[in-house]
């Protein structure tokens, strides 16, 4: 297998918190190094060699197992760190709008507390509301000095939200941008494997937060034998069905029929066979609380840590045995990392990052928007798929989710173990950090779900570069054809005298106007919209 395909492959598919409060005394980002996450490679290799049965006994009710308290467990979702988005995907020299957990936030790149010499920083993350009037600060920039500036009136601030200029209040007059009304709400934040994250309370008792918690650590991704690709994408269905999604290794052969390799087992007594090659999957849930759970696949496992990380390798990879002695030669690894993000009702957001040990030497030569045509295009064919059936969900409600849904198979386990703590820990129900109506927004066109532009294209770095260079080149061809023509009518009977010349020179303006409509083409496929039919596939 060759090392592209590891990231695609069939154990799962690529495919999101509170009362938000003005304190000027916000919490400051932090580079601090994590602990790992509580999971071990020896359990899970005994866990691994378990067996278990094709077809899924009846699972029982997550409430009916009570709290070793007594007392009914609630996830909080204010209390945990969110993503924001790929560090690589975040520009210094701008504000980025986004929306978690319904709660409007800027990030942007705070130089005014680094040293002059050194010219560093630390990302921040604001309410993306300018205390003047509310505009948005995510509209603003950042000012010569280092401060986000509304671009509204002005107003500027430093990292702690502090405002410190206000143009319109006179030099001599009383210091107004010192009241704290003035201030705007910071959270903390902290760059971990290369991705933002923060918490979404900017009350003073939440400074230190990094002391009591942190987001979940993946260690293959700051290991330097590791290479790892991340992306993001806005998606028109919610967390809930998202996560639901991404726990569904069954679907890969016919969702995603023809753009994820699978790998064809034998099932003893089969006298029945499709061309896309669905067999029964063995899984087994284990550790299950209201932080998540941990599911051992045959060859592999996968683990959610609650809210927003799911993560695993299709692969059994231990890099030590039992006694802590290393292996003579280090497994092949591919981790598939997926954060998922709830946005609002019916809206979500998936970060993903896939370190590996593998082809590491691609990366020196494929650009990262290359790997996004076709983890766009995984994305894009069950998308439709998801919409609806979340709206069918809605129909009959998530409270009915086990009576309305058949699911009796071994496969569906993942999924199952995912509903039954979203029904015992939350409720059905996300904890939004803003009073949010829960209702779905209406179901758009289909260019618009299946829109790459402004889902990922532009909150992707190499995927708007990208973008840019080959509209540049394909205007340079169009100018080219249209040159090449001129230049033949100018040198005809001079320059250009015999047959094969004029041939010559009619080729290459051919040639280049078929080259600019090829581009136009692979540029609206590949960065707008392309259509994906199931019939057809």
């Amino acid at each position: 297998m060759d090392a592209l395909s590891l990231l695609l492959l069939p154990a799962t598919r690529p495919a999101r918190p509170a009362l938000h409060l003005r304190d000027a005394a916000a919490a400051a980002a932090a580079r601090v190094p994590p602990p790992r996450l509580p999971w071990s490679r020896a359990v899970a290799r005994r866990l691994l060699s378990t067996s278990v049965a094709a077809v899924a006994a009846e699972t029982p009710r997550a409430e009916d197992a009570p709290s070793a308290s007594g007392k009914e467990e609630r996830f909080d979702w204010l209390d945990q760190w969110y993503p924001v988005a790929p560090v690589c995907d975040l520009d210094p020299g701008a504000p980025h709008g986004k929306t978690v957990l319904g709660l409007r936030i800027v990030a942007w790149f705070d130089r005014t507390t680094a040293a002059a010499d050194d010219g560093g920083g630390e990302w921040r993350v604001f309410d993306d509301s300018c205390p003047h009037r509310l505009a948005p600060l995510s509209e603003g920039r950042v000012d010569d000095k280092g401060r986000l500036q509304c671009v509204y009136h002005g107003w500027c601030f430093d990292g702690r939200g502090a405002c410190q200029f206000i143009p319109q209040a006179p030099a001599l007059g009383p210091a107004v941008h010192k009241n704290s009304k003035a201030c705007v709400a910071s959270y903390p934040c902290v760059v971990q494997n290369n991705i933002l994250w923060f918490y979404p309370r900017s009350e003073p008792e939440y400074k230190e937060i990094l002391q009591r918690k942190r987001p979940p650590y993946i260690p293959q991704i700051d290991d330097p034998s590791f290479v790892t690709v991340y992306g993001v994408r806005d998606l028109p269905y919610g967390y809930d069905v998202l996560v639901e999604n991404l726990m569904d290794p069954a679907h890969v052969p016919y969702a995603h029929k023809g753009l994820m390799r699978t790998r064809k087992k034998e099932d003893p007594g089969r006298v029945e066979f499709d061309k896309e090659g669905g067999v029964p999957l063995k899984m087994e849930i284990e550790e299950t609380n209201v932080e998540g759970f941990l599911s051992m696949l045959d060859r592999g496992f996968f683990k959610f840590v609650a809210p927003c990380t799911f993560y695993g390798s299709p692969l059994q990879t231990p890099s030590q045995d039992d006694q802590g002695k290393e292996k003579k030669k280090k497994q092949p690894t591919v981790m598939l990392v997926f954060l998922c993000i709830p946005v609002s009702p019916g809206r979500s957001r998936l970060v993903w990052a896939f370190p590996r040990n593998v082809g590491v030497w691609m990366d020196k030569i494929i650009p990262r928007w290359y790997y996004h045509i076709g983890q766009n295009a995984i994305l894009d064919s069950d998308i439709y798929l998801l919409h609806i059936e979340e709206r069918n969900f809605a129909t009959v409600g998530l409270d009915n989710w086990q009576k309305a849904c058949y699911v009796p198979t071994s496969s569906d386990n993942m999924i199952i173990t995912f509903r039954n703590w979203f029904r015992k820990y939350c409720k059905h129900q996300i904890g939004w950090a803003t009073p949010i109506t829960n209702q779905l927004p209406p179901t758009p066109s289909k260019d618009q779900l299946l829109d790459r532009y402004w889902s990922h294209v532009m909150q992707c770095t190499s995927c708007s570069g990208a973008l840019k260079k080959m509209k540049v080149l394909e205007v340079a061809l169009q100018v080219a054809s249209v040159a090449v023509v001129g230049f033949l009518a100018v040198a005809k009977g001079t320059v250009v005298t015999s047959v094969v010349q004029r041939s010559a020179v009619v080729a290459a303006a051919v040639l280049c106007f078929a080259a600019s409509r090829w581009l136009a083409n692979f540029i609206e496929k590949n960065f707008y919209f392309q259509d994906y039919v199931h019939a057809y596939k």
